[in-house]
């Protein structure tokens, strides 16, 4: 039995569902680890055998499964004694935990159910080591599954839940969801003939996922058609593609997103690499990982290794056993090690996104530009336990070619948005790279050129909520059959005055930091009676900034512009229109672009000049 090694995660995500970035991903790197269940040819004793009988659950009644629950504690209590005294603290919590629950059994004052009780032990257990040591239910299986191959059996196409509606919110390319011609837009109303009303997207996204070849009906109600349509759909597995866009931007720059870390990754970014230079004179590549939460460790790797000298150390990991001391080195002949290169990162750049950035800084190899990654250098094992649950477990921090860890000094404090707080240069060790440039550990990478991060706008942020560019771009597809190159499509005035006039009758109400800080005055010079003073002017303000807050249609049009822009090219071209939305307006494109045009300047970037 193999265990796999997870490199980096902050989130699962899910297959048929959109709930949102919030750190993007999940990380599974190399399977070349042992199983840690077993140990001298036997098998140690796992906490979670004996004692998590979801089976069991539906067949069983209570006082059964409670009997059965701490008779399973009390057996492992005695097979784990016969370890020795060193494992003696471990026996008696055990045995404490089996009495917890036998007299919670006889004499709580109402019924309880068992499993619930023991899940939430396991997991508050957890939660008290690290965020990425987690129990994966049954239940969650095909989203670890999708973490590590990409892969999946469904339709092929995101949904979000606005209200008590599912709405698609993309259909991937090629998959049987766009064959059947299913849009972004479009509301589900109900799956084989079975209302939605009420339910999650959690709970539909099960419903749309099933064995390859099954079929499954879709009632729909979309813009600008008077009755609901009906949508047959045959399941197929739906591969994600970790490369989303490659294509040549100015000054023959090849041009790589990559959004993932799944199986395959490396032979995805080795085919565009390859027909980018097979059909151009490349004069540089920008590889873009923002966002990208991670993934597969020996994937990563893969991807350094296509621009850096074979058996070229790249990462190595150490824990407390000897097995997990494991350095991982550059297997193949490269492609290119001299082209120029830049690598994109942001805050949610994680795990392998953070191996990649950090290997290629470490050796010189290219220029990181961007914000500081996330900060996640921990490596998890996916162990399987009983009754088909398991463990993803910490055994080992990760290390670049530097020595360096990326690990956040503490990752139980970050910023709002998830990003490492503020690093003490107390805590900050001092490493060097290849060429001697000098770089530190405390969390993430910090890359050679920083970057002002994106922050959206209050208004923009409420635009968003409220689904109102959303919506408006499939009101826009609705009545334009064609709108020529994505290169090409900008939007007009024509068009943002359209979109002013959508929302006349629009609620989208938000609150600017102006208002909250005025807010905050207002209490606290009421709190010290200072505000009978000062309350004429206080109103007077106050009506400024609502005064002013009329005109932020006009004050961030270029934001709100860009943000239309995005959502109406994806009405056309999906994930390759939402990726070239931008290309040419991007500024840390624009930055990488302008650094690669000037072979000066780039070496001495490089150089720490």
């Amino acid at each position: 039995m193999n265990t796999k090694s997870c490199g980096c995660c902050t989130n699962i995500s899910p297959v048929e569902s959109d709930k949102g970035e919030s750190c993007q991903s999940n990380n599974i790197p190399t399977a070349n680890s042992d199983d840690s269940l077993i140990n001298n040819g036997r098998r140690r004793p796992s906490f979670f055998s004996g004692i998590f009988f979801n089976q069991l659950k539906q067949v069983l009644k209570k006082k059964l499964r409670v009997v059965a629950l701490v008779l399973g504690l009390g057996s492992l209590v005695l097979v784990a004694g016969a370890f020795g005294t060193r494992n003696f603290e471990l026996v008696k919590s055990l045995d404490i935990f089996a009495s917890v629950l036998r007299e919670l059994n006889a004499n709580y004052v109402e019924e309880f159910d068992p499993m619930t009780l023991v899940q939430t032990a396991i997991d508050g257990m957890l939660e008290s080591l690290d965020p990425y040591t987690v129990f994966v239910p049954e239940a969650q299986l095909d989203e670890m599954q999708f973490m590590t191959t990409g892969q999946y059996g469904g339709i092929g196409a995101l949904i979000t839940q606005r209200n008590n509606q599912i709405l698609v919110s993309e259909p991937y390319e090629g998959t049987p969801a766009y064959e059947a011609g299913l849009r972004a837009g479009d509301i589900i109303l109900d799956v084989d003939g079975v209302p939605l009303l009420n339910m999650t997207a959690d709970m539909v996204s099960e419903r749309l996922k099933g064995q390859p070849g099954s079929p499954v009906i879709l009632t729909i109600r979309r813009y600008n058609e008077p009755n609901p349509l009906q949508i047959s759909i045959t399941r197929r597995m739906i591969t994600i593609s970790n490369v989303a866009y490659f294509g040549v931007i100015d000054n023959n720059i090849g041009y790589i997103l990559l959004t993932g870390f799944t199986q395959n990754a490396g032979r995805e970014v080795r085919n565009a690499i390859n027909n980018l230079r097979q059909n151009n004179n490349l004069s540089g590549i920008i590889v873009d990982m923002r966002g990208n939460g991670g993934g597969l460790m020996n994937e990563a790797v893969d991807i350094v290794n296509h621009f850096v000298e074979r058996n070229t150390l790249i990462v190595s990991t150490k824990g407390n056993a000897a097995q997990r001391v494991i350095s991982h080195r550059t297997l193949n002949e490269p492609i290119d090690t001299q082209l120029p290169l830049a690598i994109l990162i942001n805050r949610g750049s994680a795990s392998a996104s953070e191996i990649v950035a950090g290997a290629i800084q470490d050796l010189d190899r290219g220029v990181v530009i961007g914000q500081r990654s996330f900060g996640k250098g921990l490596v998890q094992n996916v162990v399987p336990l009983s009754y088909n649950t398991q463990l993803k477990l910490t055994v080992a921090k990760y290390y670049i070619p530097s020595g360096r860890s990326i690990q956040a000094v503490d990752y139980a404090t970050r910023n709002e948005d998830g990003s490492v707080a503020a690093i003490p240069d107390s805590l900050k060790r001092r490493f060097e790279t290849r060429n001697g440039r000098i770089v530190y550990d405390g969390g993430g990478i910090l890359p050679d050129i920083i970057t002002d991060a994106t922050n959206l706008s209050d208004i923009s942020r409420a635009l968003i909520i409220n689904f109102l560019i959303f919506d408006f771009a499939t009101r826009f597809h609705a009545h334009n059959a064609e709108i020529g190159s994505p290169y090409q499509f900008r939007i007009t005035d024509a068009i943002y005055n359209d979109f002013i006039s959508f929302l006349a009758d629009k609620e989208y109400n938000y609150v600017t930091d102006s208002e909250r800080l005025l807010q905050e005055f207002r209490n606290a010079a009421i709190s010290e009676r200072y505000f009978a003073s000062v309350e004429q002017e206080f109103n007077v303000l106050k009506a400024a900034i609502l005064d002013n807050k009329k005109d932020d249609l006009k004050i961030f049009r270029e934001e709100i512009s860009f943000l239309l822009k995005e959502e109406i090219l994806s009405r056309y071209f999906l994930q390759r229109g939402r990726a070239q939305a931008n290309l040419s307006t991007d500024p840390e494109i624009r930055t990488a672009i302008d650094l690669l045009s000037s072979r000066e300047k780039y070496r001495n970037t490089l150089s720490g000049r």
